[in-house]
């Protein structure tokens, strides 16, 4: 294929012909929009917090991922979502972030960071009712025990 049919075929729209994904036959449109009816809000919170919870997890444990910022991030957006949960779903989720956020503690203690490293300086937690290591203010981490 020469240059220019490479360019006049990315210029005619059609997302194959890019490398993008086929278009949808009438049937599998059909189907997504029936899924679409279905699929309740509660279901994909439930399944993005269960998603970030584990890759917030990730960020800390691995050791050639460690990203706590991003952990700091993942902790904070699940603690927003989970009263957004069915109840059941929320009580199964605490104990696993609880979990989580002591990793976050132990991890960002010994590794000699602070907790809360963004711009902001908050970190995870529950309003702040702690000092935070060194006496730097309040530390926003909630960890078991506080």
């Amino acid at each position: 294929m020469t240059d220019e049919a490479s360019n006049e075929s990315s210029a005619s729209g059609d997302p194959s012909a890019a490398g993008g994904p086929p278009p949808l036959t009438d049937a599998e449109r059909e189907m997504l929009e029936q899924q679409m009816k279905e699929i309740r809000v509660e279901d994909l919170l439930t399944q993005t917090v269960a998603s970030v919870l584990n890759l917030s997890a990730r960020r800390i444990v691995k050791e050639d991922e460690v990203d706590l910022e991003q952990a700091r991030i993942g902790i904070e957006a699940v603690r927003a979502l989970v009263g957004l949960l069915p109840s059941e779903v929320g009580e199964a989720i605490r104990e696993p972030l609880s979990q989580v956020q002591l990793l976050y503690a132990q991890r960002s203690g010994a590794g000699g960071e602070q907790p809360g490293g963004g711009d902001d300086g908050s970190a995870p937690g529950q309003g702040g009712q702690d000092q935070g290591p060194s006496g730097q203010g309040p530390s926003r981490l909630w960890t078991p025990g506080s």
